[in-house]
């Protein structure tokens, strides 16, 4: 029985604090409210909180030295190969390809198929810097319609393209 006494009298003990210390917050800070904005009568500072506390400036956050630190690399010079395009596609006889090299280097374009074997070689050749067009005229090889890939490969980079031929 007395265990069962002293159960319930810390819960009345419990929300009678809770009721006091609310009662301290509203009466407490009451007097200076104005308009939604209380305001610190010490420091004369506005406080946005309920309970009018003021918060000061903060130090300046400082990067932490258990951050993993990304070096800053140029990402366009480190790129051999790029903006590789194929247009049309699908293609009905004639082939589009447009790419961008970084360095003078050895290219080439292959055509593949579905499981990888290589169909037909393009064009393999050393390229000068820049952008370079080729047309290329798919009748001679005789493709039959179907899904291949197109692997542009410059240096060690390659890229590949699927493209569909009809």
């Amino acid at each position: 029985m007395g265990q069962r006494y002293t159960f319930k009298f810390l819960w009345i003990i419990f929300i009678a604090q809770a009721i006091a210390i609310s009662f301290a917050f509203t009466l407490g800070t009451s007097k200076y409210v104005k308009a939604d904005t209380i305001f610190n009568k010490k420091n004369k500072k506005t406080s946005y909180f309920k309970n009018g506390l003021t918060v000061g400036t903060l130090p300046p956050l400082k990067a932490s030295p258990y951050l993993p630190v990304k070096p800053a690399v140029q990402t366009t010079s480190d790129k051999l190969l790029s903006n590789v395009q194929v247009y049309p596609n699908p293609i009905v006889d004639q082939m589009n390809l447009k790419y961008m090299v970084s360095r003078n280097t050895n290219v080439t374009i292959r055509l593949m198929d579905v499981l990888g074997n290589n169909v037909a070689t393009l064009y393999s050749d050393r390229v000068e810097t820049g952008e370079v067009k080729l047309v290329h005229d798919l009748k001679s090889n005789r493709l039959t319609s179907g899904f291949y890939f197109l692997k542009v490969t410059a240096g060690t980079e390659s890229i590949i393209k699927r493209v569909t031929i009809l």
